[in-house]
């Protein structure tokens, strides 16, 4: 009789260790999950140039309020894909007045056909994806206020991932600078990837592979790390970084 052979283990996705599966921690009232002073002593104690980014770069300034609905969210991460800050706001704008009193509503957008979007300037593929967003609220698909702080940050990044045109960059920034918490990669990032090879003196950046080996160390506070790699671009540009 042959013995049964051991299943193979499952093959985690490589994008899903840029975020953590454990539950998360409560928030503080700073609004993070996370003590930032025990953040900032790890970091320096792991990474000698860490310790001279923190030092040239200044406090860790981010405070999340986490007060947000997943739907208007998400809406308006769809709306400003793409478009500079100016452009985007003024569409969304005209999106939300296309409802009762500016407010947007899953049961309303389902019902406001692609070409009515357009009206207010938005694309065709970007009015799909709305469609997606509301029929995801509806079915009870998408996490609530309530329970997007009991879910693991894994949970969260495929629960709205599974809405056409959300992908882990959206969800990944929610996590960081709305849920606070501590440790985000985000390794499809040009700007955290770009600081960390200014960092390094690497001719070019890593590629997301590369950056996600080379910063374990920075666990479990990644989140951090990657606010001070933007820091770094903005540091090697002369940007004035407030403190």
């Amino acid at each position: 009789m042959t013995a049964a052979r051991a299943p193979k283990p499952r093959r985690v996705p490589a994008a899903d260790t840029d975020v953590s599966a454990l539950p998360p921690a409560p928030r503080r009232p700073d609004g993070l999950t996370y003590d930032r002073a025990a953040a900032l002593r790890h970091l320096r104690k792991v990474s000698p140039d860490m310790k001279a980014l923190i030092k040239d770069a200044g406090p860790f300034t981010v405070e999340p309020d986490g007060d947000l609905d997943p739907f208007a969210y998400l809406l308006r991460s769809i709306v400003f894909q793409q478009l500079n800050g100016v452009a985007a706001g003024t569409i969304h704008g005209r999106v939300l007045d296309l409802f009762e009193g500016g407010v947007a509503t899953p049961a309303e957008l389902v019902e406001l056909d692609a070409d009515t979007l357009r009206t207010a300037g938005v694309s065709g593929s970007k009015a799909a994806s709305m469609h997606d967003l509301a029929r995801h609220a509806l079915a009870g698909e998408l996490p609530t206020h309530d329970e997007l702080p009991t879910m693991s940050d894994l949970e969260i990044v495929h629960r709205l991932t599974a809405v056409r045109g959300i992908g882990p960059w959206t969800v990944q920034m929610l996590l960081m600078f709305r849920l606070g918490r501590p440790d985000v990669l985000p390794t499809g990032d040009f700007g955290v990837r770009e600081g960390f090879r200014i960092r390094a003196g690497l001719d070019r950046q890593p590629t997301p592979t590369e950056f996600r080996a080379a910063t374990e160390s920075w666990r479990p506070y990644r989140s951090v790390a990657s606010w001070y790699m933007w820091r770094a671009v903005d540091l090697a540009r002369g940007t004035v970084i407030p403190r």
